[in-house]
C-alpha cells in the first residue's frame, strides 16, 4: 500500500512536472514568434535603406537606419535575454554585464535618435530653403556620432559604478538568479544614477519633440509654408512623440516588474514579464519598420518588393 501511494505520488509530480515544462515552451514560443518575425522586418528594412543610392545619400533615411539598427540590435539581444531567462540559464557576473551593459547602449539610442529626427523635420518645414544646407549628409553622420559617444558616456559611467562594488567579498562571480538589468543593478549609486539619467534624457527628448510640434504646427498657419508639408510633418512629429514614449515605458520595465513582484507569485511575475516584453519592447521597436514602410512613398515599392522575395535588385 505504501509503495502504491509512492508511486501515485510520483506520478502526479512528474505530470505536473511535465506540464509545467510544457506550458513554459508554449509560452515562451508564442512571445518568442512575434519578436522573430519583427527582426525578419527590420532585417529586410535596414537591407532596403542600404539597397539604392537616395536611401545612403539622404540625411532623413540616413537617420532612420542608425534608429533601426540600434532598435533590431536592441530587439536581438533582449531576444537572447528572454530565452536565457526560459531557459533558466545562469551566467556570470561579468557576461551578464557585458549583455545587460550592449542593452542599455541601444535602448539610449533611440530616444536620442529620434530627437535628431524631429528636429530634421522641423528645419524641413520651417525653414525649408536653408534645409539643404544645415541638414547634409556631413552634419547627420556627425549627430549621428554625437548620439553614439552620449550613449556610450553613459554605459562607461555606469561600467565605473559597478567596479566601485566589492566583487571580492563574493564567494563566486557565478550569478544565483537569472541575468536582468535588475540583477546586475548592485548597490544604491546605480539605481540613483539610472533614475537620474532616464529622467534627464526623456525630460530633455520630451521637451525638445513638444517644441517641435508646436513649431510646426504655429509654421502651418503661416501663408508662406507648404500645408501639405506641414500637415505630414505634424503628423511625423506626433508619431515620433508616441515612440518616444514607448520608449519611457522599456526604461520603467524594471522598476514595474519589481513593484509587481512584492504583491504577485513568481509565476504570476514570470507571465506578466513575458508579456511587457512582448508589448513594451518588441512592439515599440517594430513601429518604425511600420511607420516608414507603409507611410513613406519612396521606400514603401522598394520594401515591399523585398518582402515578396524578390531578391534582384528593384527595377
Amino acid at each position: 500500500m505504501l509503495n502504491a501511494n509512492l508511486s501515485q505520488t510520483l506520478n502526479v509530480s512528474t505530470e505536473q512536472t511535465y506540464a509545467g515544462l510544457l506550458g513554459r515552451i508554449l509560452f515562451t514560443t508564442l512571445t518568442g514568434m512575434p519578436c522573430c518575425l519583427f527582426l525578419l522586418i527590420n532585417g529586410i528594412m535596414l537591407f532596403t535603406l542600404r539597397s539604392k543610392a537616395v536611401f545612403r545619400e539622404t540625411s532623413r533615411y540616413i537617420l532612420l537606419y542608425n534608429l533601426l539598427f540600434a532598435d533590431t540590435f536592441m530587439l536581438a539581444v533582449s531576444q537572447l535575454l528572454y530565452i536565457m531567462a526560459a531557459c533558466r540559464l545562469i551566467t556570470t557576473y561579468p557576461v551578464c554585464g557585458v549583455v545587460t551593459l550592449l542593452t542599455i547602449l541601444t535602448n539610449e539610442i533611440s530616444p536620442l535618435t529620434l530627437v535628431v529626427m524631429c528636429l530634421e523635420r522641423y528645419v524641413a518645414v520651417c525653414y525649408p530653403l536653408r534645409h539643404a544646407t544645415i541638414i547634409t549628409v556631413r552634419n547627420t553622420a556627425g549627430a549621428i556620432v554625437v548620439v553614439w559617444a552620449f550613449s556610450s558616456l553613459n554605459v562607461l559611467i555606469r561600467v565605473l559604478l559597478l567596479l566601485d562594488f566589492p566583487f571580492e567579498d563574493l564567494g563566486s562571480l557565478q550569478m544565483t538568479e537569472i541575468c536582468s538589468l535588475i540583477a546586475v543593478s548592485i548597490g544604491p549609486m546605480s539605481d540613483i544614477y539610472d533614475k537620474a539619467y532616464t529622467g534627464f534624457v526623456f525630460v530633455s527628448a520630451g521637451v525638445t519633440v513638444t517644441c517641435s510640434y508646436i513649431g510646426v504646427m504655429v509654421a502651418a498657419t503661416s501663408a508662406s509654408t507648404d500645408k501639405a508639408s506641414a500637415r505630414k510633418g505634424r503628423n511625423t512629429l506626433l508619431l515620433h512623440l508616441v515612440q518616444l514614449g514607448l520608449s519611457l515605458l522599456s526604461t520603467m520595465h524594471s522598476s514595474m516588474i519589481v513593484s509587481l513582484s512584492t504583491t504577485l507569485p513568481t509565476s504570476q511575475i514570470i507571465r506578466i514579464r513575458s508579456i511587457f516584453y512582448v508589448f513594451i519592447y518588441v512592439l515599440p521597436r517594430c513601429l518604425s519598420s511600420l511607420i516608414y514602410g507603409l507611410r513613406d512613398q519612396t521606400i514603401r515599392p522598394v520594401l515591399m518588393y523585398y518582402l515578396c522575395c524578390r531578391l534582384p535588385k528593384f527595377q
